[in-house]
């Protein structure tokens, strides 16, 4: 959070930080994308590039093979595919990035749901030669889903197409329409060769018909929302501190990350599901007490009065405390290799609140092709996107997803055997 206004623009964008996720079908080259980028950005040290180097020889490339910076779990090398979601931190002279690195096989759609539920941005890949596939409308439905507000084409591998504007211009007009159909309120088409580097980093000499930025250049300048007022204070209590010693003998602090807005000392909040208020009249964070706090920030609240409050218990101010229910409508992306039927039990995973509930109806499943609606489909399969209506056990203070990210999406785990079920956001429609 800046405190002053008078940081100029270039230490501003410095600082800043961008979340963004990579997804492709499998073989598009989107490790090999993520190895250039990485590498050409002198975001490789000089041991790893060595190491890089010897593993490559030994698969018998004359060449680096940069898809190895990222598919670093044994079977991803063995098989030339990447299985687990890969976070890479990397930094230029005017931002600073996470990347989140997920997997192309449809099997593993459901890493994908993981990397990209915080991303700000999302690049999904296409073989020039292949075109829109179904795994990349299944890749766009998803961050549709999450609401990433940015969505960027890399249309890959252009020197095997012989960097023909004739072949990238169909593509991009095919995808930047199915986006929009989903919902997604921008799409950058960008044409790259990450084997070449062509448009990752550097312009590309081959494609001067393109005069767009490079996939860096983008990411670099795509605005980043910062402004924790943005949204209403949310503060899920994680735990409750009572050391209960000789110096802190009466001190009780409910302590937790905020999860959006800003709170401050001597506003009136309110306790969700109780419904009790009170008055914030300390806030301590990292040893020492702050009368204002934000979002993502780590801190304890102390209030006025002795409440019975626990973990899973929500903290937001008064004037903007959201409605508790425990009837939901929502669209889930399904990710366990066992159906989801109308009738099941599961428990719902809401910030640090976990409670039963029973899946009441499946409304219906999206159909990737048409992005039509398939009713009363009778269950989700693994990665069926769809809506359904939920009955928890007690009430739930959800948000609606499309103001909260974070306290407008849950999980859906099987209470059996502990295994996430689905992801979930929150409609309210």
């Amino acid at each position: 959070m800046t405190t002053t206004d008078t940081t100029d623009t270039t230490t501003t964008a410095a600082t800043s930080l961008l979340r963004f996720a990579t997804a492709g079908s499998v073989d598009d080259g989107k490790s090999t994308l993520v190895g250039r980028l990485l590498h050409d950005s002198k975001s490789v040290l000089a041991d790893q590039l060595e190491a890089l180097t010897h593993a490559s020889r030994n698969r018998g490339a004359s060449t680096p093979d940069l898809a190895l910076l990222t598919d670093g779990l044994r079977a991803e090398r063995e098989q030339g595919i990447t299985i687990d979601v890969a976070y890479r931190y990397f930094a230029t002279p005017r931002r600073r990035f996470i990347l989140a690195d997920t997997p192309g096989h449809v099997q593993y759609t459901r890493n994908m749901v993981t990397g990209a539920s915080t991303a700000q941005a999302t690049i999904i890949l296409i073989d020039a030669r292949n075109g829109i596939v179904e795994q990349t409308r299944r890749h766009a439905a998803v961050a549709a889903l999450l609401r990433v507000p940015h969505l960027i084409l890399a249309v890959n591998k252009m020197d095997l197409a012989d960097y023909a504007e004739s072949v990238f211009a169909p593509i991009a007009a095919e995808f930047t329409a199915y986006a929009h159909g989903l919902g997604v309120p921008e799409v950058t088409a960008i044409p790259v060769s990450a084997l070449a580097g062509d448009n990752i980093v550097t312009p590309s000499p081959h494609m001067d018909w393109y005069g767009g930025p490079t996939v860096l250049e983008h990411l670099e300048t795509l605005p980043v929302i910062t402004d924790p007022t943005a949204e209403p204070a949310r503060f899920p209590v994680q735990y409750v501190i009572r050391p209960q010693t000789a110096a802190h003998p009466d001190y009780r602090g409910y302590a937790g990350q905020i999860a959006a807005g800003v709170l401050r000392v001597g506003e009136q909040v309110t306790v969700l599901p109780s419904g009790r208020t009170s008055t914030i009249t300390a806030i301590d964070a990292l040893g020492s007490s702050v009368d204002v706090a934000w979002a993502p920030q780590s801190v304890a609240l102390r209030l006025t009065d002795d409440l019975d409050i626990s973990r899973g218990d929500l903290i937001a101010p008064t004037a903007s405390a959201p409605a508790t229910t425990q009837d939901i409508e929502a669209t889930v992306c399904h990710v366990a290799d066992r159906p989801l039927r109308a009738g099941d039990r599961v428990l719902l995973k809401h910030t640090t609140r976990t409670v039963r509930a029973l899946v009441k109806d499946i409304c219906s499943r999206l159909t990737l092709d048409d992005l039509s609606q398939h009713p009363a489909p009778g269950r989700l399969g693994p990665n069926d996107i769809g809506r359904l209506t939920l009955r928890t056990a007690e009430p739930l203070a959800l948000d609606p997803y499309a103001a909260s990210r974070r306290t407008g999406s849950f999980l859906l785990i099987d209470p059996g055997d502990g295994t996430t079920l689905a992801g979930g956001v929150a409609d309210f429609r």
